[in-house]
Parts: C-alpha cells; sequence; structure tokens
C-alpha cells in the first residue's frame, strides 16, 4: 500500500519494496509488547511502505500516520529506540511568518506498541499563532506474513468515528483511532484528521492518539492481555566498562517484550524467537534462549519446558517422545534441519541446568517425565553408525546435533540420578560411547593440528567445513555439584578448535562467522554460512571460558561487546560477517530479527560467563570461575536469582571473584 504523492512525507521516506520480496527491517525502530509492536521508519511517518505499522495478534492495525504541520511534513532529525516498546522522533520546520531561517517549530512523537501516540509541538515565537496539524490516517487490516512478504492489502475506507476515525474489515474486524483533543475537522473518506494549534512558548500542543481493535464485539487495544507476573529479574550490571549496563538492561527488556502466553494454556508464557519474522508457536529457539535467561529465574524455562513437552508425541513407537518441529534452512551445504530435533535433545539439559539454578520441585516433578520420554527417544534415534541424524531418520548426522545428544546424555543421567530414576550409569555409557565415535569421525587430521567435521552425509562422506556451529562443540553445561560436564572432545582436539575460533576465517572482529570466510559457499549475509550470530558467538565465549581458553574467550567477548555498541546496546539476531576494518562499525544484515530472543538471552549468557557462575542450588553451593584476565575491567552483576533467593557477584580488575549476596544457607566458594 504505497502512500499517494499528496500522503508522502518527503525524501525521508524509501521507495515501496518489490513486493513478493522480505522486506527489509535492519534501520526501522521496533516497539514490541507481545501480542503487539509498532515498526516505523527513522524519520518517524508511517508511510504504508514495507512493515511499517502498528500490528496486534499479527494484523496491521494501522498502516499509515503522515503528519503535515503548516502543510509540511517537519524535517526529520532524530529517531530513536526508548525501551524495548517505544520509539521516539524528533522534527523541525519553520513557523509560518518565519522571515529567518532558523527553524521556530519543534515536533516531538512518541509511538508505543500498544498504539498510542503522542505528538507534541513546541513554538519559539514569541506570541502564539494558529497553525493546521493534520494527519492522514490509513489500514489495510493485512496479516504480518503478508506485509513481511512485500503483499500488503487494499487500503480500507474511513469513516468518522466518535472523536477520531474508523475502519472495518469485510470479515467484520473494525479499528479506530481516537484522538485527545477532538479534531477541528475529519474527513473519513480521506482518512484526514484536522486541528487548529496555538503553540507558544512554555505552552506545547499535545496532541494523543490512541488505536482500538474491535472483533466479534470484543474491543481491546493493542498490548492488551500482556503476560503479567515476575518472569524475569531486574538484574543489573556495573563495572568499568561503561556499555555493561545498558546492555544488561536491553537484553532483560527485549525479553520482557518477547514474551507471549500460550493460547491454549494463558498462565504459561514462552518467548517469541524474534521480531518481525518469528511470532508462532514456542520453538527451539525460545528453549535456549529460556537456557541462556536461567541467571533472571527459572519460570520462563519452566513454563517454556511445559508448553514443549505439551507437543510431544505420544504412542510406543520410535517417533514417541520427540518434540516436532518444523524445518529450517541451514545453508548451501546441507539439507534443511529439523527445530523439534534439536528441541527434543535440548530439553533433558535445560531440565538439569533450571534444576542447578534453583527450580521448584513441583516444576521439576511435573517436567520430569517428559525429559525421560526425550531421553527414550534418544535411546532408538542412533543410525547404524551410531550417530543421530538431522533431519531424524534419514538426514545426514551433523557435528552439532552430536553435541546436542551428548549434552542431553550426560545431563540427563545426572538428572535421573538426581531425582531417584534409574538409568543414569546407561546414559553415561552411552555419552562415553558417543565421545570416542565421534573424536574418531568428525576429527579431520592434518598438517595444522586437524578441525572437526561439519557433518556425515548418510552414505558416510564428511563434510569438512569449518563454520561458528563448531562453538556446540565446547557446550558441555554443568553436573553435579556445579562441574564441568565431560566434553566432546579431547583436550587437544579442544586446545586446536580453540585456536580455529579465534583465527581470522572465522573471527570476523565482531565475532563468529556461521561459514568460515575461505569456505565454499561462504556469504558474509548468509545467516547459515557465513553471517555473525550472536548465540554461536555467546556460546563460544561460555564453552572457551569453561575449558580454561581464557585469552580467546576474551577476544570474541569484546568483539561482541563493540558490535552491541554499534547496534545502540541492542543485540540483532544476526549482522553481517564482514572483516572489522579500523573505523567502520559491522554491517547489519537486512532481514535480521531485532529484537531476538536468542540474541537478548546471550547479552545475559556473557556477562554471567565472564563470571563464570557454576550453580548447585540442590547442593546448596555455588562457585565462582571468573576470566582471571577480567577483559571487562571489574564487572559486578546484582539482582539475579539464585536458589529462589537475589544473588549478586562481582570480579575485581585483579581476576578474583567475590560472592556479595545469596540465599540464606548457600555455600560459597570461588
Amino acid at each position: 500500500m504505497a502512500p499517494s504523492p499528496a500522503q508522502a512525507p518527503g525524501p525521508a521516506a524509501g521507495h515501496p519494496p518489490h513486493p513478493g520480496e522480505p522486506q527489509a527491517v535492519h534501520d526501522t525502530l521496533v516497539g514490541v509488547a507481545l501480542p503487539a509492536l509498532a515498526i516505523s521508519a527513522r524519520h518517524g511517518q508511517l508511510t504504508g511502505t514495507g512493515l511499517e505499522g502498528v500490528f496486534q495478534d499479527g494484523r496491521r492495525l494501522l498502516a499509515r500516520s503522515v503528519l503535515r504541520v503548516a502543510g509540511r511534513a517537519p524535517v526529520p532529525l532524530r529517531g530513536r529506540a526508548d525501551g524495548a516498546e517505544r520509539a521516539e522522533f524528533l522534527g523541525v520546520l519553520r513557523a509560518p511568518g518565519d522571515l529567518g531561517p532558523d527553524p521556530g517549530l519543534l515536533v516531538e512523537r512518541t509511538r508505543d506498541a500498544d498504539g498510542t501516540e503522542r505528538i507534541t509541538l513546541r513554538s519559539s515565537a514569541p506570541r502564539p499563532a494558529r497553525i493546521p496539524v493534520e494527519l492522514a490516517l490509513g489500514t489495510d487490516l493485512a496479516d504480518l506474513g503478508s506485509v513481511a512478504a512485500g503483499r500488503p492489502g487494499p487500503e480500507l475506507t474511513a469513516s468518522v468515528h466518535g472523536t477520531g476515525l474508523r475502519w472495518t474489515a469485510p470479515d467484520g474486524t473494525a479499528v479506530s483511532v481516537l484522538a485527545d483533543p477532538a479534531p477541528s475537522a475529519a474527513l473519513g473518506a480521506a482518512g484526514l484528521l484536522r486541528w487548529d494549534a496555538e503553540p507558544a512558548a512554555g505552552a506545547p500542543f499535545v496532541l494523543t492518539l490512541r488505536v482500538r481493535c474491535e472483533r466479534a464485539g470484543r474491543t481491546r487495544a493493542p498490548g492488551a492481555g500482556r503476560p503479567g507476573g515476575h518472569v524475569l529479574a531486574d538484574a543489573v550490571a556495573e563495572g568499568d566498562d561503561p556499555r555493561l549496563g545498558p546492555l544488561l538492561r536491553a537484553c532483560v527488556a527485549d525479553l520482557r517484550a518477547l514474551l507471549q502466553r500460550d493460547p491454549a494454556h494463558p498462565a504459561d508464557v514462552h518467548l517469541a524467537a524474534g521480531v518481525p519474522w518469528r511470532l508462532g508457536p514456542v520453538t527451539a529457539e525460545a528453549l535456549w534462549a529460556a537456557r541462556m535467561a536461567l541467571p533472571l529465574g527459572t519460570r520462563l524455562a519452566a513454563t517454556t519446558l511445559r508448553a514443549l513437552a505439551r507437543t510431544q508425541l505420544p504412542g510406543l513407537g520410535p517417533e514417541s517422545g520427540r518434540i516436532p518441529g518444523p524445518l529450517r534452512d541451514a545453508g548451501p551445504l546441507l539439507p534443511p534441519r529439523c527445530t523439534g530435533v534439536e528441541a527434543t535433545l535440548a530439553f533433558p539439559a535445560v531440565l538439569a541446568e533450571a534444576r542447578r539454578w534453583g527450580l521448584p520441585e513441583q516444576d521439576l516433578a511435573e517436567l520430569l517425565p517428559a525429559a525421560e520420554r526425550c531421553l527414550d527417544w534418544l535411546r532408538g534415534a542412533f543410525d547404524d553408525h551410531g550417530f543421530v541424524p538431522d533431519p531424524w531418520p534419514a538426514g545426514p548426522a551433523r557435528a552439532e546435533t552430536q553435541a546436542h545428544a551428548h549434552r542431553a546424555a550426560v545431563l540427563g543421567a545426572d538428572l535421573l540420578d538426581s531425582c531417584g530414576r534409574p538409568g543414569g550409569d546407561a546414559w553415561r555409557e552411552r555419552a562415553r560411547a558417543l565421545r570416542e565415535r565421534f573424536r574418531d569421525r568428525f576429527w579431520l587430521d592434518d598438517p595444522a593440528g586437524g578441525r572437526p567435521l561439519l557433518a556425515r552425509l548418510p552414505d558416510g562422506r564428511p563434510l569438512p567445513h569449518l563454520g561458528g556451529w563448531a562453538a556446540h562443540l565446547l557446550d558441555t553445561g554443568l553436573t553435579a555439584a556445579g562441574r564441568q560436564a565431560p566434553g566432546l572432545l579431547d583436550k587437544a582436539q579442544t586446545e586446536r578448535l580453540a585456536r580455529l575460533l579465534v583465527a581470522p576465517a572465522l573471527d570476523s572482529g565482531w565475532g563468529l562467522r556461521g561459514l568460515g570466510e575461505k569456505e565454499p559457499g561462504y556469504n558474509p549475509f548468509g545467516h547459515r554460512s557465513g553471517a555473525v550470530r550472536v548465540h554461536e558467538t555467546a556460546v563460544a565465549v561460555a564453552g572457551l571460558a569453561a575449558a580454561g581458553h581464557e585469552r580467546e574467550a576474551a577476544a570474541l567477548l569484546r568483539g561482541v561487546l563493540d558490535a552491541a555498541e554499534a547496534f545502540d546496546l541492542r543485540l540483532p539476531e544476526m549482522y553481517a560477517g564482514e572483516r572489522r576494518t579500523p573505523g567502520a562499525p559491522p554491517v547489519p544484515h537486512p532481514a535480521a530479527c531485532r529484537p531476538a530472543a536468542v540474541a537478548a538471552a546471550s547479552g545475559v549468557h556473557l556477562l554471567t560467563a565472564a563470571l563464570g557462575i557454576r550453580p548447585d542450588a540442590p547442593g546448596r553451593t555455588v562457585t565462582l570461575h571468573p576470566l582471571r584476565s577480567a577483559p571487562l575491567g571489574e564487572l559486578r552483576l546484582s539482582a539475579l536469582t539464585l536458589a529462589g533467593a537475589p544473588f549478586a557477584a562481582r570480579v575485581g580488575r585483579l581476576g578474583l571473584g567475590m560472592v556479595e549476596e545469596a540465599a540464606p544457607g548457600l555455600q560459597l566458594g570461588v
């Protein structure tokens, strides 16, 4: 729905995107309070171009909101996010009758995800003057998926309604925009509201718009029914690096903005994978994000696991216990992977780690049978070579999938033992056998020290291409008493992989590329073939730190923090893998979700990895293994949650850790 020439906001607006193509979102401002969101260009006008608009429940309620003051669009000066839910815009123009070159009118706009917009007109003129203000409004009530693909609907015709306008779709859905103060004139057919403003020094003109949606006689504002309760703690980061506090605040705010209810079970919440592309049912990404957000509390992990458990396949056959999930593109080298296999393998590991952080016993008792069913499925999922194919049962054996299977076996064994359930020893033996097979069949020897394979195809052929996926080979998790679980690689292989991860072919300077720069098929914008995925880099930092490779962990950590600064400390899902050069910021990816659940949770994961927090709430202990080089200088994290109580710890400039606040009776160690 491209704006007509009379509606266009001026040169700041972009050209309409080509229909049928995904819309670029890298330079938009996204306010999120699911199920509502507002997507705006940085000039502040909603023109109906691309993904611009106010959305609720996946439908665009307002596509166009073009402001003109005295017949002209304000000159845009600044557009920025103000928290996760709001964007604010600043513009100026010359007032009617101004004789000099200076702009005399300041226009401020704020737009919330809940559909509220506030416009403030300030004048520097010495006396009041009547200034016409116009808003051209419009909507198509199109589905978000269609808008995202460049296929908006036709603009609906408005009618005058109360103090604003109203549009009605053929299915009976109606949208109203109500204005305060009431307009002096309203033209329904043109979708136009007018006011005669008289701003004066110290007495600005303030206009407030509110969007309401009515379906089947039920009216509500966008954002109504947001998940309530204290799902995530208000964690605070302080220290020598001034970026850390704002980064953690932005990460927690983005996670909260992405919370959505399970429609069939409103008491349960989970994270949407990311805005604007993945707002559907609970996914593997939501589970990974909940895992990395465990220092903010265990409730999110519990409700996410509960939602996934309800989707487990029943019965007694080979599919029993598997969590279904869609296929997702895995890049040019491999067929699509199954997100359900990923979630099934992650389930027992995340439950085991949530228990370490203090998951309540009633949640553990409810979720343990589902974890056992995941392990039962894994027992029968190995192929003839002793590996887990993905997609199951006839896909390639991917190294990343074997890492997930190994973690599920090791942490699953620990979970079974700690809950008094049988089978722990058998799963430890399976994990040991998988380690031996992997070290033999998934390691390619060469004169430089070797490298892990990306995958083995069903016929046994190896794919030797190296990428950021290799970080998952270092992700082991914690077992009893906060001890690090056995690694999938041996010591020499781990040391070699640590060097490979920070070599220029993989480390862009801003984080790990999804595929090495010199590998066939490398594309710096490929989401699985060269772009930097923040999640993989965070996993690498934590894994390298746990394995004792602090120099490599610190290098990747600093790279991601520098990238975050370039993105206003609101981490996107991914960005281009272009090599870092002095003075140039990282290149954004046009289709990256921001906010994204795994990216926001990665910020939490990175900071807690720097402190090296190893909890064992059931054993009433917690230890710190901070990065001794203190790459961030002094760092203090407070208002975390461990064992159901506030937790705070710091690492000093000399790399010494200290627990400052913890649950009563928790034994502390460093």
